[in-house]
């Protein structure tokens, strides 16, 4: 465990001001999307465009293309979490919170893993890429899954959790163990944003019927 410490304590003395900017944005916008605050999308803004710059200045393409989606779904999430607000509470917090029917969700993961099976063969059979499948679907499931949080979807929380513990894995498997630690922390945040969503959620239902998409 000491050993790990170190070396997280080491990569953070040796990190590029700008990439550490990016990291505790990226980290600050998770805590703050948990606690339904507003301010999750500027925060989410400005890690993204330098994280879209960063990995466009080490030749990331990809990465660089998702984190400028990203920015676009800042831009988008922002403008719908300011649509959705309560206006009798000053928190941002009340915030409305909606649940997705199972059957929805079932449905859009198949028609996920159709579409990670596809990308995942083009990786692994015409490009270098390690973990091909695994990889593709982390990413594929993420720009689901950061929809579902402009949405303010309850359930964003899950596809969040599932994704983090895979990307800790492949992160463990390349020696990212910063990231990996980072990561973990994501996962605990997750949980705490669909436990904090879903009292929202019920407390919400108590007064009236909460919107749902069949």
């Amino acid at each position: 465990m000491s050993e790990v410490l170190n070396s997280v304590l080491v990569y953070f003395q040796q990190l590029p001001w700008l990439e550490l900017i990016a990291m505790l944005l990226s980290l600050a916008y998770v805590i703050l999307a948990a606690k339904g605050s507003l301010w999750c999308w500027p925060a989410a803004f400005i890690s993204t465009a330098l994280y879209t710059f960063i990995f466009y200045d080490v030749l990331l393409l990809m990465d660089s293309a998702l984190n400028a989606y990203y920015l676009l779904m800042a831009v988008y999430g922002y403008w719908q979490w300011s649509k959705k607000t309560d206006k009798s509470h000053k928190s941002t917090s009340e915030l409305t919170v909606v649940s997705w029917q199972l059957n929805w969700h079932v449905k859009v993961c198949l028609a996920l893993a159709l579409l990670v099976l596809g990308l995942g063969y083009l990786m692994d059979n015409f490009t270098p890429a390690h973990f091909p499948y695994l990889d593709t679907f982390t990413t594929v499931y993420a720009v689901f899954a950061t929809y579902l949080v402009a949405q303010r979807v309850l359930e964003n929380w899950l596809y969040w959790i599932v994704i983090d513990l895979a990307s800790i894995y492949l992160y463990i498997e390349k020696g990212l163990i910063p990231t990996t630690v980072l990561f973990v922390v994501f996962v605990i945040v997750a949980c705490y944003g669909y436990v904090k969503w879903l009292k929202v959620y019920k407390k919400a239902s108590l007064n009236l019927q909460p919107s749902t998409i069949n």
